[in-house]
């Protein structure tokens, strides 16, 4: 197995690399399109090929890097079926593995953050990996304020689906805005002020519901360019509008093109 953690500094994203080492195919989880010519050296670097991308959630900080990488290398956009995209290649579920080479991710339903938010559970060998996504955070959890969110959906999730996990389960999620890395459920049931030490359910509407927390600058393009696979609409300022470009690679690049193309 192969593994990176990535960082997209402007929305404080994580996109995870995983990779069978025998077949050389990989997922970039949560890929962010301003990023897009970083993963494709490294996918260079590392000799991979790009077979899919894959989405917890519809984004509203940032937009998805996998129409982009999908035009470049020939890889599959995967997303939550719920969210019924027609212009992804593979809709994933609970219930159904989604493998990559001879690794398996399960995908985990765990709505609350947004409605058709997954979590993807991965067995390394050693101890669990989850992919939290937007849903579980390095103490603390996903916004329930806007985009179908809902604090008691959340909750269930967390303490139903997360929380019955082994408490040395790996937490990777989406985001993180201190500077952390990874934490444990272990750490979570522990330390998490969301929800931790038996936070209740009341208690914990309570605090979803009184965050008050700023509006998503970037959520009025960035949900519908996600429901387009990371297509930017009309509506992305100037500012913002640099990545959307698909243009020709460097030619340094232009190698990992042409194997994704063959996969």
């Amino acid at each position: 197995m192969i593994f990176r953690q990535l960082f997209e500094q402007d929305s404080s994203t994580y996109t995870y690399l995983l990779a069978c080492e025998r077949t050389g195919e990989c997922v970039l989880i949560d890929p962010v399109i301003d990023t897009v010519e970083r993963d494709l050296r490294l996918l260079q670097a590392l000799g991979l090929t790009l077979t899919y991308t894959l989405e917890t959630h519809m984004h509203a900080d940032h937009l998805t890097g996998a129409r982009k990488l999908r035009e470049y290398t020939g890889s599959k956009i995967a997303v939550p079926a719920l969210d019924r995209l027609s212009c992804a290649d593979i809709g994933v579920a609970e219930g159904r593995p989604f493998p990559v080479g001879d690794l398996v991710l399960e995908p985990l339903f765990t709505p609350g953050h947004t409605s058709t938010h997954h979590a993807y559970l991965f067995n390394n060998g050693m101890q669990p990996v989850l992919f939290s996504g937007d849903a579980l955070l390095i103490e603390a959890c996903g916004r329930t304020d806007f985009q179908s969110g809902d604090p008691q959906a959340l909750y269930r999730s967390i303490h139903s689906r997360f929380f019955n996990l082994p408490d040395e389960t790996l937490v990777y999620p989406a985001h993180d805005y201190e500077g952390r890395q990874l934490s444990t459920i272990g750490q979570e049931k522990n330390r998490n002020p969301r929800l931790g030490n038996g936070k209740s359910l009341e208690d914990f509407v309570a605090i979803m519901n009184n965050m008050n927390l700023p509006y998503p600058r970037k959520i009025d393009f960035a949900v519908p360019g996600n429901m387009a696979c990371g297509q930017c609409p009309d509506n992305v300022p100037e500012q913002y509008r640099g990545p959307c470009e698909i243009t020709a690679l460097p030619r340094d690049l232009q190698r990992v093109a042409k194997v994704g193309d063959q996969g």
